[in-house]
């Protein structure tokens, strides 16, 4: 019998499924040349995922950097490319 914490975890991992595929296109964008950042911003799980996200950049040769909200209680996630200097 499914109860209402199964339905709740499973959206949760959908969620956080989402989000990293959102971040996954951005790395893309900025890897590819289409941008030199992309903020994906609205993100529930935002300070969970910023870990994956920056190894998922690193590959690309980009950079995933949290954008911490003012509580520092989540993160918008911005991908941009490093600063040639």
């Amino acid at each position: 019998m499914e109860t209402l914490t199964d339905r709740s975890g499973d959206a949760v991992v959908r969620t956080v499924d989402v989000e990293l595929a959102l971040v996954r296109d951005a790395i893309a964008m900025v890897a590819a040349g289409g941008s030199r950042r992309v903020v994906v911003a609205g993100l529930r799980f935002g300070d969970k995922i910023i870990a994956q996200a920056q190894l998922l950049a690193e590959p690309s040769g980009v950079k995933a950097v949290p954008l911490w909200t003012s509580d520092e209680s989540g993160a918008d996630i911005a991908i941009e490319r490093p600063v040639a200097g």
